[in-house]
């Protein structure tokens, strides 16, 4: 979008003072042969780091025994370790991509060749301003944004969307709402013990028998209602709870293990794939940030920096995923989950005679990185796993993608999204 690339290229983008911290070494590659490729480009799509719930309470009245844990911390904003993860995740990169040759190992990176942009919510700026933190230390690298919430095609491009249209084609994803209840029915027995909530004795606690079903939104996209999303909020708010370096007597009332959380999780990606992942939905809602993403891999014409970093929000990634139709595990996450401070990423690579190819990841710290704010090194990195783009691989190199055939399956979808 044009608006945006004028704002990244007039934000102050001075480059910044690389520390001296062991060298990371790059990724092997679970794809197949990548001998002789160079790193050109990146993009990062990320998700905000910790906040508390957006609400309160952060569940409706009678699905909890006992009140939600207290956060000091405003509903909806970056907590301070929270911005910290953040930090030490751009630290990490800092070295990570000097050790690729993507950016000076030592000083500051030239002006341009780091852009940031993030939704107009302030959890998803500061985000991205302590990254920039870790990575620049010191170099004056501005975070561009839109100037309101309300003012943010790029993250919230709800406009593009007929209401109507994204209720049925929500509808007709597999294997619909009314069977996710069976097969979840050992999550949602998880979820209810840690609730406190036990449906043989206590009347109207159970959230597993509240149906669930989809709303259409005018102009947007439609909204998952009842058990599964009760279900996806509750299992976020408690893994937030750990990922904040809560007590665990504090997490999840004290009932909850990593274990647990895991399989409350799973429900998140669940609300995800009908709120946004059909291809009616996630071909317009990710279509914004598509665009940028191929602008800023075009090669040498790219108009991106080395590296382009998206900061939003799990929304914005799952639409992606969606648009792409791709699935990616992160770390200690269920499938498809993006986790806190967590980023779907896009190489760049050139091979000696100059072919280019795009390589997908996803890379995020660990539940526990997170939680004890673990400083990440090349001995303790976060995780950073390829995901292959279906339609889209080299024989003996699954992950791999030409770049003209990216451009082509991404291109495709831009020009004639999937009309219902």
């Amino acid at each position: 979008m044009k608006r945006l690339r004028n704002a990244l290229m007039t934000a102050a983008m001075v480059p910044l003072l690389m520390g001296t911290a062991q060298a990371a070494s790059a990724p092997k590659s679970i794809g197949g042969p990548t001998e002789g490729l160079k790193l050109q480009r990146m993009v990062m799509v990320m998700r905000h780091s910790v906040r508390p719930p957006t609400k309160a309470p952060a569940t409706p009245e009678g699905t909890t025994v006992q009140p939600w844990s207290t956060w000091t911390t405003p509903y909806g904003e970056l907590t301070p370790h929270g911005a910290e993860g953040a930090r030490l995740m751009g630290a990490y990169y800092r070295t990570f991509l000097g050790a690729r040759g993507l950016l000076p190992r030592d000083g500051c990176a030239a002006s341009g060749d780091i852009v940031a942009w993030a939704s107009g919510k302030s959890r998803a700026i500061k985000t991205a301003e302590m990254f920039v933190e870790g990575l620049q230390p010191g170099c004056g690298l501005k975070v561009a944004h839109p100037d309101s919430e309300e003012n943010d095609p790029i993250f919230h491009p709800a406009e593009r969307i007929d209401g109507d249209m994204a209720l049925k084609a929500a509808q007709r994803q597999k294997p619909g709402v009314a069977a996710e209840a069976r097969v979840h029915a050992k999550d949602f027995a998880v979820l209810q013990r840690v609730l406190g909530c036990d449906p043989t004795t206590k009347a109207g606690c159970g959230v597993a028998s509240r149906p669930s079903h989809l709303n259409a939104n005018k102009g947007d996209t439609p909204d998952l209602e009842g058990a599964l999303s009760v279900a996806s909020t509750a299992g976020q708010t408690i893994l937030l709870e750990y990922v904040e370096g809560k007590p665990m007597a504090e997490v999840g009332w004290g009932r909850a293990s990593k274990a647990d959380i895991q399989a409350m999780l799973r429900f998140h990606p669940v609300k995800f794939h009908y709120e946004v992942g059909a291809p009616y939905i996630a071909e317009r809602y990710a279509a914004p940030i598509a665009k940028e993403l191929l602008a800023a891999l075009g090669g040498a014409e790219g108009t991106g920096g080395k590296l382009t970093m998206l900061v939003g929000h799990d929304t914005n990634i799952a639409a992606l995923r969606g648009f792409l139709g791709a699935h990616f595990t992160a770390a200690d996450y269920p499938q498809d989950d993006p986790p806190p401070g967590g980023a779907m990423g896009f190489e760049l690579l050139k091979d000696a005679g100059g072919k280019a190819y795009v390589r997908t990841f996803y890379t995020a710290q660990s539940m526990d990185q997170l939680r004890d704010l673990q400083p990440l090194t090349a001995s303790n990195p976060p995780a950073y796993a390829y995901f292959p783009i279906p339609g889209c691989r080299v024989a003996g190199a699954p992950t791999l993608c030409p770049l003209e055939t990216f451009q082509k399956i991404v291109g495709g979808k831009l020009n004639s999204p999937a009309k219902n």
